[in-house]
């Protein structure tokens, strides 16, 4: 037994790193601290107000070591290496860490572009970095359509003696065999560092001019190339439709954790282009809460030296403090990016994108978890077998404005998203919640009964006692009586792992542990319903917003507010167009293009 009460005595009140090891001197846990002699007293306080996984840790220390530092960031740079080095069991560990691809256009004659990994040695330069390799290969095969750079390596460019295949299909222009000019060839090539620093609009604009040049020259056959690269890049950019229209590198970060697992997900935002994200399996992770997990990644993922810091930072959960991480980028000769704390426009859409897609790996990865959530959820509920069919309601708004109802489907496999349902909630009174709920479940229901589609096993309503007594009242209305209904009240300050389950119709309050099985698929399914509420919310209010400002620019009538929404897709894409691309519109000239403009932007 580890004499902690002497040791303790002898520990001093500066930062430092601490290493914990057992009786065969191997290393257990790893950790840094701004007062070593405070942050070691922790762990040997009373046993019951310690963590699981701690209670267990202390039990087989047997020797702590001590390494003193100046500052509490030599600490942290010191924790993260020897975290690395020494995979100690007991420490969150990022597990992939290999460095991020790029696109690179190498300093030929004819620059080559392609995928790079690795140390930055090679002349030329570099683009990216992208969250995996299938990104980069994506990149690479809309450039290709787009402008014809060639991609293959120089072994073979320099021993051809005719045109390849991607010459024949129009994807490489074969300087190989001196088939372009160096002027057109370095056209392309800057087009192409155009498109990946995401200044498509003045590709767009620089094309429309060279397109208009060819065909007064009567060079239609060029006129004609110009014509479909403005095609291809218009489409792109409406399929990028979260882009900021400004250069600017964002980094989106969302963590969950369950009973035995944690997941974070990352999202890359380079040059204002979404390129995707990528999620990691942070090892020992699973008995620790979202916070604690993702203070422990955010080190180790940015103190890498061959990771590229982004601008601006958004995490959810949100950390306080950071500022230990961020003294120790600045040590390292980099700029710490900037935490975002209020989220809104395009960085909310960002965040919504990562939170769903952390959803959907959560779900790909644990079919056996979720059925023996399932089984556990059985008999919680007492019910006579596994539930075939559960549904989950839920209720979005804001103040009472564009409020919508959600419903979303889960079977014994997971979600069924086929049979998600949303409703615009109308005539009812701005912010009353249960008239919202009762006319969702009852709209729901009756089509339920007049289709005769199969009804849920239990359902599920993300409220209190007053949800719940709206849907006993609704389904006794409907002569529904085969229906478990099940409230999933929020707990204290809404913390998850508190909730409280209502069980109708005695309206009994169940609390469940925080790792039942049972507990971890009803938060799962509220959690969707949820999302797919909020979604669906946001969605009315930009509808909505984008209708009544259009509304109030004068000389915009219903039939060019139309013509404005079919030509752009959406409000959004009119209210980022310029006054180029308004005046694009039969009808609109640059004075209403200007005003439109303004106005917009007022």
């Amino acid at each position: 037994m580890f004499e902690h009460k002497t040791f303790l005595t002898t520990v001093p009140q500066t930062p430092g790193v601490y290493q914990m090891f057992d009786a065969k001197q191997r290393i257990l846990y790893v950790g840094k601290a701004k007062n070593l002699q405070k942050r070691l007293q922790s762990y040997f306080r009373n046993p019951t107000q310690l963590a699981p996984k701690t209670r267990a840790l202390v039990m087989k220390i047997a020797d702590i070591q001590l390494q003193h530092t100046h500052t509490e960031t030599e600490a942290l740079i010191l924790e993260n290496t020897l975290i690395k080095r020494l995979q100690p069991p007991y420490n969150i560990l990022l597990r992939d860490d290999k460095a991020y691809p790029y696109l690179h256009i190498s300093a030929d004659e004819f620059p080559r572009l392609s995928l790079h990994r690795g140390a930055k040695t090679k002349a030329g330069e570099y683009f990216g970095p992208y969250p995996h390799g299938r990104a980069v290969k994506h990149s690479l095969r809309l450039l290709q359509r787009l402008f014809p750079i060639r991609q293959c390596d120089n072994t073979t460019y320099k021993n051809r003696s005719r045109p390849c295949l991607q010459y024949q299909i129009k994807r490489c222009s074969a300087p190989c065999v001196n088939l372009v000019s160096t002027e057109d060839y370095q056209r392309d090539l800057e087009h192409t560092r155009l498109f990946l620093q995401g200044k498509n609009q003045i590709i767009i604009q620089t094309l429309v001019d060279k397109m208009q040049q060819a065909a007064s020259a009567l060079d239609f056959e060029k006129a004609s190339i110009y014509r479909d690269q403005i095609a291809e890049l218009k489409r792109l950019q409406a399929q990028q439709n979260m882009e900021t229209g400004k250069a600017i590198n964002v980094d989106v970060i969302c963590c969950r954790t369950e009973a035995n697992s944690a997941l974070v997900y990352v999202l890359n935002v380079r040059a204002g282009r979404h390129l995707g994200g990528r999620v990691y399996h942070p090892k020992q992770a699973g008995l620790h809460d979202s916070q604690t997990v993702l203070a422990a990644f955010l080190p180790q993922y940015y103190l890498n030296p061959e990771r590229d810091l982004p601008q601006q930072l958004v995490l959810e959960p949100t950390l306080t403090d950071l500022e230990s991480l961020f003294a120790a980028l600045r040590a390292q000769g980099k700029t710490p990016p900037r935490l975002r704390r209020q989220i809104s426009g395009v960085y909310q859409q960002w965040l919504s994108l990562a939170q769903e897609s952390l959803a959907q790996q959560r779900l790909r990865q644990a079919p056996k978890r979720y059925r023996d959530g399932l089984a556990a959820l059985a008999l919680a509920l007492q019910l006579e077998s596994l539930p075939e069919r559960l549904e989950c309601f839920d209720i979005s708004h804001s103040l009472g404005e564009a409020t919508v109802g959600s419903c979303v489907v889960f079977n014994q496999e997971g979600a069924d998203k086929n049979a998600y349902r949303r409703f615009n909630i109308k005539d009812v009174t701005a912010g009353d919640d249960y008239a919202a709920m009762a006319q969702a479940l009852t709209r729901h229901y009756q089509k339920q009964l007049q289709t005769a589609q199969t009804l849920p096993d239990i359902l599920f309503i993300d409220g209190g006692k007053g949800q719940v007594k709206q849907a006993v009242e609704v389904l006794a209305t409907l002569n529904i009586d085969s229906i478990t209904i099940v409230g999933v009240a929020k707990g204290a300050d809404r913390q998850v792992g508190l909730e409280t389950l209502i069980l109708a119709p005695a309206y009994k309050a169940v609390s469940l542990a925080k790792t039942d099985p049972a507990l971890l698929v009803i938060q799962q399914i509220r959690d969707e319903a949820h999302r797919f509420a909020i979604t669906g919310h946001r969605q009315q209010r930009r509808k909505h917003k984008g209708r009544s400002q259009l509304q109030q620019i004068e000389g915009i009538g219903e039939k060019r507010r139309a013509q404005l929404l079919q030509h752009f897709g959406s409000f959004a894409a009119v209210q980022a167009a310029g006054i180029a691309d308004l005046c694009q519109i039969p009808g609109i000239g640059k004075a209403l293009a200007e005003k439109i403009y303004q106005q917009l932007r007022a």
